[in-house]
């Protein structure tokens, strides 16, 4: 279903963005990645690539527009094309933190981040998407963009932004083949969760366990589906994969 198919996956060298690239490289996609750290990148290219996966792999801080435009320029220079973008990097900030007791800086910077990249990915992938009428694009969010949590601070708030971007940007793509929808995956066994949540106490899910509605967004099934969002956990649940 996905041979062939290119899928950009930002902030890939962990957690859910990890496991996506692993579970499209296993589903015989091409697959373009990126993050700020060259180590983890790495290592996942690697991965990759021991799967049998055709890889392109760049350091780049994706709330960069210099660095966004390299990694979608190689991408369309090795591919010519992107068929599916997720919008999956973001940072946390600095930790649990009252608002009131959140520095103006970490809070303004965790902003910029969190809702500058998807618009200047997207953005640039865009062209080619519509040019060709059909392309996917999913964006990461969470629980805490439709529901302000105590300590969340700076990374919530630039949740309800995703949001807010997904539905906007996903009227304005109506009627173009291209489509934009955003997805909830619930509360993980990652680094990010470890860090909003440094004393958790209850289960976590495994993020490779739960990538049926990434799977269906990025396939030919979803097709009708535009400015929608689902929960990752709560659609395997039901078995509503069909991808």
């Amino acid at each position: 279903m996905f041979a062939n198919k290119v899928i950009m996956i930002t902030g890939a060298s962990k957690g859910l963005g990890r496991a996506l690239a692993v579970k499209f490289a296993e589903e015989g996609a091409k697959v373009a990645i990126c993050a700020r750290k060259p180590g983890p990148l790495k290592e996942v290219e690697n991965e990759l690539k021991s799967l049998g996966a055709e890889v392109v792999a760049l350091e780049a801080d994706v709330s960069v527009a210099r660095d966004v435009d390299r990694f979608v320029s190689v991408t369309e220079e090795t591919w010519g094309s992107v068929d599916v973008l997720f919008n999956n990097a973001s940072v946390f900030g600095p930790g649990p933190r009252l608002l009131a007791d959140y520095p103006e800086k970490e809070f303004l910077e965790v902003l910029r981040i969190n809702t500058l990249n998807p618009f200047l990915v997207t953005k640039r992938v865009l062209p080619g998407m519509i040019s060709r009428g059909m392309g996917s694009i999913i964006n990461l969010t969470s629980e805490a963009g439709q529901t302000g949590f105590s300590e969340w601070g700076a990374y919530g708030i630039s949740k309800f932004a995703v949001e807010g971007m997904t539905q906007t940007w996903a009227d304005e793509l109506d009627g173009t083949g291209v489509r934009m929808n955003m997805v909830d995956p619930g509360e993980m066994d990652t680094e990010m969760h470890g860090k909003a949540v440094p004393e958790c106490e209850y289960p976590l899910a495994n993020p490779q366990d739960h990538l049926e509605v990434f799977l269906y967004l990025a396939s030919d099934d979803s097709s009708d589906e535009n400015g929608k969002r689902f929960e990752a956990q709560e659609y395997q649940d039901k078995g509503r994969g069909k991808a």
